[in-house]
């Protein structure tokens, strides 16, 4: 093939379009399991807590340890995608999770429980980084942004079906002399992540090379552009160089705020609702959909924007200050149900649409394994934020008897990361 094929722009849309159409729908289902299994247990606690005569320090603790295997695997998991492939590491990973995650029906003791959290965050390391490392070898920086919103839409998908489903199945397996209902939970919630991580093998490809639904032009000139954007990246000679790259350390701090964020949200949802005077659980239950699904086109709008502009960085900012004053006037609303969910619209769009476009920045300017570890370094270190921010909240809580106090420090965690992320590179970043 010769070297010297010209793509007319239009047939480079069309490109990515067939890339988009069919790579992404299957990995939004992946990462929609992932996150179900990740939190489920919040739901599960509803009845599992007394049945095993667990206190609530016993369940924070061991929500909380998830995040501690996950921090401790996830750039080896990275490297390892890197070296053997996506499609045999990610069906790896999500055969190992939704095994360990059914083993959680078995619990007796808070050890146990502490032990299957920690092997969950061990087996779901990787997952997340390894999707954005995946998505570096099928779209250049200009069309990653696009790619990364769809791929978080899964994040408020789970959020609109986990709450319904998790519901409905505590509901209906309540009189079940089988086992108890939050048992059924962990085991019917596992099975989707099983079949994906089959499906992984016969339905995921590498790279474009491997790809039999692209013509040979498609694939050399995807590949082209791939290359020809990772040649002016950046990869370290060691892992001295690695840890001295200040980008690294400060996209780690703005991450870790922005995580400070979700988890208020994921954890905090339902909470801010019930607080504002409502009691009826079914009702908070179908309350707690409505940001998420309000959140999904923002998702998508602010990475498409932030793409065709070539400004991540203030795309971020704006969209992290957006979640962060949704969110603090989320408790300055009182007793007033409507205002408390018009502004829990407002943070989750803006909480989710910058977590979309922040991935760009990193991908943007790191390549090969210092992307793969790079990636991964940052995400985990961010997620130890999942630790944090649900022990600040209720210990703010508690301290002050004022939940508002909670929301008003994630809130300002925010915003610090919007201010943050504008000492990074511009040219590298809003590439």
């Amino acid at each position: 093939m010769s070297d010297t094929v010209v793509v007319a722009p239009s047939s480079r849309a069309d490109v990515y379009r067939k890339i988009t159409w069919r790579i992404m729908p299957f990995i939004v289902i992946c990462y929609l399991c992932a996150y179900l299994d990740r939190v489920n247990v919040g739901f599960a606690k509803l009845q599992m807590l007394s049945d095993l005569g667990f206190s609530d320090a016993v369940y924070g603790l061991g929500a909380g340890i998830f995040f501690i295997g996950y921090f401790i695997f996830e750039v080896p998991s990275n490297l390892i995608l890197h070296r053997v492939g996506a499609r045999r590491w990610i069906a790896r990973i999500m055969i190992t999770w939704a095994i360990v995650s059914a083993l959680t029906l078995f619990v007796k003791t808070p050890l146990q429980f502490y032990i299957v959290r920690f092997f969950l965050g061990v087996a779901e390391a990787g997952f997340s980084p390894g999707i954005m490392l995946y998505l570096t070898y099928w779209f250049p920086a200009k069309k990653r942004g696009f790619a990364l919103g769809v791929y978080y839409i899964a994040i408020p998908l789970a959020g609109v079906v986990g709450g319904p489903l998790s519901g409905w199945i505590l509901s209906a397996f309540t009189h079940s002399t089988v086992m108890a209902a939050w048992q059924w939970l962990f085991l019917l919630e596992a099975i989707p992540a099983l079949i994906a991580g089959f499906a992984v093998l016969g339905l995921m490809v590498d790279k474009p090379h491997h790809a039999k639904w692209l013509t040979d032009d498609e694939k050399w000139n995807v590949t082209q552009a791939i290359e020809r954007e990772d040649a002016a990246k950046t990869t370290h000679a060691s892992a001295r160089d690695f840890l001295a790259d200040r980008n690294i350390w400060k996209l780690s701090a703005v991450y870790f705020c922005q995580i400070i964020g979700l988890y208020g949200i994921s954890f905090w949802l339902p909470s801010i609702i019930k607080d504002s005077g409502l009691t009826n659980v079914s009702l908070i239950g179908w309350l707690s959909a409505i940001p998420y699904l309000v959140a999904i086109p923002a998702i998508i709008l602010t990475g498409m924007s932030a793409d065709r502009f070539r400004s991540r960085r203030m795309h971020f900012s704006v969209a992290l200050v957006i979640g962060a004053a949704g969110f603090a006037a989320s408790g300055y609303v009182g007793h007033q149900p409507a205002l408390a969910v018009i502004a829990l619209c407002v943070a989750a769009a803006g909480i989710l649409s910058a977590l979309s476009l922040f991935w760009g920045m990193p991908s943007a300017f790191l390549a090969g394994t210092s992307a793969a570890a790079g990636i991964a370094g940052i995400n985990c270190v961010g997620n130890l934020a999942g630790f944090v921010s649900p022990y600040m909240v209720g210990w703010l809580n508690v301290t002050t008897h004022d939940n508002r106090i909670g929301l008003y420090a994630v809130a300002a965690f925010m915003v610090i990361g919007a201010v943050m992320v504008r000492a990074i590179s511009g040219r590298l970043a809003d590439r």
